[in-house]
């Protein structure tokens, strides 16, 4: 695809060019007379425009060989458990057409594990996995999770000295159901017919769009209609995974089950904005979390275990702490100061630093201030990540530990495992985590993005489906407690309720499957809700 885009670069000098040819000729037609001149200006604007519409038309004839062409075939086996799992692998992109004019606009790219030796393929359960971002490739629950093939990493999630490389994955959900992992346009290999039509792919509802389009057309193309269908998503992922269960069951595609690991569907109820306490409210468990693992907590707190110093930061901040933000400046100055005390008291910091803050800490300004002492910023993915602060006194760090260290990992093992593993060669940039996006458009009610609507819709038309939730407790991009809040408030019926949802907690971050243990029990959660996601007939034949 180098091709496409050395096209598209000439044909944006070529615009550049036309236009600055046109501004003067528009100049000179405002003077008092013309001349011979002004003609053979138009004449060169006409054949520059001209230019300009042939060399688009060799790209998109470029972009479409490569979108169009047969994708490619591997196959492979590893040890799982003791025992040989044979696959095969199939790595390519799938046409992403307009709904009007069936005019192809964008390519998505994808690897698909298939298990070997299964019989009639729609007995197999098959899983759609996305990452998020918005802007992220799928690369983290490919390559980090839940494929044949994982990066390796310490056990603790921190990267080995480099160079890196990959192994057998004793986690991968494969044993259990054929994979599918995408790049949503803009990530990864995936990409827009032309540049002016990203725009069509950038959005809440628009890549809902496209994501469905490609499930739909996967599940014709590869005969996979009969099979038991799953998504699952990480961070934005999450909320692309709860919208598309909604969307897919309006057009009759319905799911056995939705997988939401650190999970966001209602952005308000993390959100630290002036006029919303409720994101201040939601995140105070997550910071006496980070705050214990540092050890930074009063002696009494430190001495308990994470989970019952959350469970209590848990009932202060929704009881005593939340009706102090609600009360605001009608709070008298001793209970101000009692407020200030409590909230330093869970959060590792000072009555001082509480107060000048109005009670209300950003995420920012605690990852810098919590381990300020050791010259230290806590991470935002993962806070038991933390760097040396060059700037001690500055308000917030300059960089996510945590998601630095797992970027120069991941990278340039994706590219070789591409390349050397599946066979698939490439030299356009494989769009890891921003860089192939623009502007993200969400359509908001009340100023902040929410599927919950489409998730409740999707449980109403089809109760029989099946949600898992995983959290982490060092997750400081999307907190626990705002996961249970959401779904505390979800409109469901109570049966799905008490049988329908499970959810799982961590001692891990944001991506809780870099955490060894964690992955661990992970994995044996998902194996009971994919088998109790099934129907009876279908578990004994995977």
């Amino acid at each position: 695809m180098r091709l496409v885009h050395s096209i598209s670069r000439r044909s944006i000098a070529l615009v550049i060019l036309t236009a600055g040819v046109a501004s003067t000729a528009a100049a000179q037609a405002r003077q008092p007379s013309a001349t011979p001149r002004d003609t053979t200006r138009g004449a060169v604007r006409d054949t520059l425009r001209a230019a300009v519409r042939d060399s688009l038309r060799p790209s998109a004839r470029d972009f479409l060989s490569v979108v169009e062409a047969p994708p490619v075939v591997t196959h492979h086996s590893m040890r799982l458990h003791g025992t040989t799992l044979s696959y095969t692998a199939t790595t390519g992109m799938l046409p992403i057409r307009n709904d009007t004019t069936g005019v192809i606009e964008g390519g998505m790219f994808f690897v698909a594990y298939n298990k070997d030796g299964v019989g009639d393929s729609n007995s197999r359960p098959l899983s759609f996995v996305f990452n998020g971002g918005p802007g992220s490739a799928t690369v983290w629950l490919h390559m980090g999770a839940f494929g044949p093939k994982k990066v390796r990493l310490n056990p603790d999630g921190t990267n080995p000295p480099p160079p890196y490389t990959y192994e057998d994955n004793q986690s991968t959900l494969l044993d259990q159901t054929d994979l599918v992992f995408l790049d949503p346009v803009g990530t990864g290999f995936s990409r827009a017919a032309r540049p002016e039509l990203g725009p069509k792919f950038w959005g809440l509802d628009e890549d809902i769009r496209a994501v469905g389009e490609f499930v739909r057309l996967y599940l014709t193309r590869y005969d996979r209609w009969g099979s038991p269908k799953f998504v699952a998503g990480e961070s934005y992922g999450t909320t692309r995974a709860a919208h598309l269960s909604g969307y897919l069951a309006d057009r009759g595609i319905a799911l056995n089950g939705v997988v939401l690991i650190s999970t966001v569907l209602n952005f308000g109820a993390s959100a630290m904005d002036p006029g919303n306490d409720l994101g201040f409210i939601n995140f105070l468990p997550s910071y006496a979390a980070t705050a214990w693992y540092h050890k930074k907590l009063p002696a009494d707190l430190q001495r308990l275990s994470v989970a019952q110093v959350t469970a209590q930061a848990e009932r202060w901040a929704e009881t005593d702490y939340a009706n102090a933000l609600m009360r605001g400046a009608r709070l008298t100055d001793a209970e101000r100061h009692a407020t200030a005390e409590q909230l330093a008291r869970y959060t590792g910091t000072s009555t001082r630093f509480a107060e000048e803050n109005d009670l209300r800490i950003t995420l920012g300004r605690f990852n810098q201030e919590l381990l300020r002492d050791k010259h230290l910023t806590s991470g935002r993915l993962d806070s038991r990540f933390t760097t040396f602060s060059t700037d001690q006194g500055a308000e917030r760090g300059q960089f996510d530990p945590s998601e630095a260290s797992i970027r120069n990992s991941f990278s340039p093992v994706m590219s070789e495992y591409a390349r050397r593993e599946l066979g698939y060669r490439n030299e356009e940039v494989y769009y890891i985590l921003g860089g192939g996006i623009g502007r993200w458009r969400y359509p908001q009610n009340n100023g902040y993005a929410n599927v919950v609507p489409s998730l409740e819709r999707a449980f109403a038309k089809n109760p029989e489906m099946r949600l898992y939730v995983a959290e982490g407790y060092y997750d400081m991009a999307t907190p626990y407690y705002a996961v249970e809040y959401t779904l505390a408030h979800m409109a469901v019926d109570p049966r799905i309720r008490a049988s329908g949802i499970m959810t799982e907690r961590f001692e891990a971050g944001h991506m809780v499957y870099i955490d060894a243990p964690s992955m661990t029990r992970m994995r044996e959660g998902l194996r009971r809700f994919i088998d109790g996601a099934l129907p009876q007939a279908q578990r004994a034949q995977r």
